[in-house]
């Protein structure tokens, strides 16, 4: 499972995936890196998101942002439920992308997800609409899609799984 971000630990690889031009295209974040540092921080002090970093086979390869998507601006845009849970996902490396490690990876943390608040009946994702690369594992992990959203940066594919599905 994905651990707990440390921003002293981790920002420079979080900084040079975010200016990495493939996830800085739907990430929209290609900061430098004392603005990527406040974003991190800003993660931290979130009363409803907690950002983590994913290893596979002690490499450091994928930035998560999981949340309280009810508690989050999202809600405004979709009929939110309490207690859903949110997923953002970054594979940071090049070589971990296009490998089919998303789908298992998604899967495996929404599960967790679910596990970790029995009240939680599905997880949330809103990935941008052109993001194909990202919508493709969503559905091969359990998510559907359910509509497409206009948010004020982006518009996004609404991506729903529920807790009884797979």
């Amino acid at each position: 499972m994905p651990r707990r971000l440390d921003l002293d630990r981790d920002l420079d690889l979080v900084h040079r995936w975010m200016n990495d031009p493939e996830v800085a295209r739907f990430w929209r974040k290609p900061w430098p890196r004392d603005r990527i540092a406040s974003y991190l921080r800003r993660q931290h002090l979130s009363a409803h998101t907690t950002p983590y970093l994913g290893e596979l086979d002690g490499a450091s390869m994928s930035y998560w942002e999981l949340y309280r998507a009810d508690l989050d601006p999202l809600a405004r845009y979709y009929a939110a439920r309490e207690h859903d849970a949110g997923v953002h996902l970054l594979l940071g490396p090049a070589e971990c992308r296009g490998r089919g490690l998303g789908v298992d990876l998604l899967r495996a943390v929404s599960t967790w997800q679910l596990d970790a608040d029995p009240r939680a009946t599905r997880v949330i994702a809103e990935p941008d609409v052109g993001n194909v690369r990202l919508v493709r594992p969503f559905e091969r992990a359990g998510f559907r899609r359910v509509t497409d959203l206009d948010l004020p940066d982006k518009r996004a594919a609404l991506m729903v799984r529920n807790r009884t599905e797979p």
